[in-house]
């Protein structure tokens, strides 16, 4: 595999928009109500937004990472930590056609390497309930599920889940 993962720089805009767009339609399309998935995109992943995300701003946001092959941004994540030795990691998305490659993975392993930089020695991260791409993903990775809250970003008429899990960082 020739691709790799860097920070991503304000060129990357557009692709990290691309990609996380069609990511969260794919992942959550019949999971999620569309106009759900829709307010979701058009809150978090519109171009304004993802610009002003581009640069760290340690501890609690370390920068969007992209993974990238031939020049072409297939997949984006971004972590932080949220407290004295916990990391989060807030997203992670890959170009629908590009999973399965190990790609996520690449990003993942940049997560972990910046919160582990800043003393986390865990790593959290939140996955829709029966999100049947996202929580084998995280299982296969050493997560375990520790707890269930109300998704980021829901109101109070959206019934939207996710699983709390956890990753020990040795």
């Amino acid at each position: 595999m020739s691709a790799s993962v860097r920070a991503a720089t304000a060129g990357d805009v557009a692709a990290i928009c691309r990609v996380c767009t069609d990511a969260y339609r794919d992942t959550y399309a019949g999971l999620l109500p569309g106009d759900y998935v829709e307010r979701v995109i058009g809150e978090f992943y519109n171009p304004e937004r993802v610009a002003g995300e581009i640069a760290a701003s340690p501890p609690g946001w370390l920068g969007y990472q992209v993974v990238e092959e031939n020049g072409r941004v297939l997949g984006a994540a971004g972590g932080g930590t949220t407290a004295p030795g916990v990391g989060e990691l807030f997203v992670i998305y890959l170009d629908p056609a590009e999973r399965g490659r190990g790609l996520g993975t690449l990003l993942l392993n940049r997560i972990i390497e910046q919160v582990t930089e800043l003393g986390a020695d865990e790593l959290w991260a939140s996955v829709v309930v029966d999100n049947d791409k996202g929580i084998p993903f995280y299982r296969a990775r050493g997560f375990e599920q520790l707890g269930k809250r109300k998704a980021y970003g829901a109101g109070p008429e959206d019934d939207v889940w996710t699983w709390r899990m956890r990753k020990l960082i040795p």
